[in-house]
């Protein structure tokens, strides 16, 4: 199903990780000849400073990424590694940004060197198995989601579960597909993107009944509805044998969108396109 709703889903980054106690770090350098007592120390305010300077970076980064404005994104991030140069976060934002300009081999070595800062840290593995899924790197995907997942008290259990779904439909693994979109929706069942997914699937496997439920959650608020889960809804209804309903929802198609691709279809009775 290709959708606005499987569109929206990347990225479903987690752009900020808690930034925990920082140790105090003192360093010694060796004084000048004939100077045994000139040192140079970083004591507990420097390296406070250092990391407020780093977070206030990332906050305007990730909020400049949020609204689309990539470059001053990538900017502020090149200061944050500038104040703090192992801060896999900035790292993995860099990933995304990178992402989203279209440079994969950049976005790949972000990403990489993310994790090798932070070696399994959830939100970085989801990122990057999302832009692995989004390459076609299937396999490569899962096994990054699968780790994310496997995280004790991971947070963003519910949207990585959701994502490794969707990943699995590009492969055609309808049965793992449900699997992963069904847990997702326990945690979650207030997310749209799930229902609509989980609809899908479950429609392609012929639970009709059970599709119908998924779908029909989402349909029922107009502000979620839209053209493609109204025509999901007829198409459902249609493999159901229920024509009237399949009509109907045709309708509510036609008369709120109907401009839209779906309601050409469904003028044209092609519901299993």
């Amino acid at each position: 199903m290709t959708t606005r709703w499987l569109a929206i889903v990347a990225p479903w980054a987690a752009l900020m990780a808690l930034w925990g106690c920082t140790t105090t770090v003192t360093t010694t350098a060796g004084p000048p000849t004939g100077d045994p007592v000139s040192r140079e120390r970083v004591v507990t305010s420097d390296q406070a400073d250092v990391d407020r300077r780093a977070r206030v970076r990332m906050e305007l980064a990730s909020g400049y990424y949020a609204r689309g404005q990539l470059e001053t994104a990538l900017d502020e991030v090149k200061l944050a590694l500038a104040a703090k140069p192992d801060l896999p976060d900035a790292y993995n934002l860099r990933g995304l940004i990178y992402q989203s300009l279209g440079d994969d081999r950049l976005a790949e070595e972000n990403f990489r060197r993310a994790l090798q800062l932070a070696p399994g840290d959830p939100n970085t593995l989801h990122n990057y198995g999302w832009y692995l899924c989004q390459r076609n790197r299937l396999s490569e995907a899962q096994a990054q989601f699968q780790q994310a997942i496997a995280t004790p008290r991971y947070a963003g259990l519910a949207r990585s579960l959701m994502t490794q779904g969707i990943c699995y439909t590009r492969a055609g693994s309808w049965a793992e597909a449900e699997r992963s979109l069904a847990r997702s929706y326990e945690l979650d069942p207030s997310n749209p993107v799930t229902a609509v997914n989980l609809a899908d699937v479950l429609y392609r496997r012929g639970e009709y009944e059970r599709a119908r439920f998924y779908i029909g959650r989402v349909n029922a608020v107009q502000e979620l509805s839209n053209a493609q889960t109204l025509w999901l809804a007829a198409r459902i209804e249609n493999k159901a044998g229920n024509a009237r309903a399949a009509r109907d929802f045709g309708r509510q198609l036609r008369n709120r969108f109907p401009h839209a691709p779906e309601a050409a279809l469904f003028e044209r009775g092609r519901f299993d396109d």
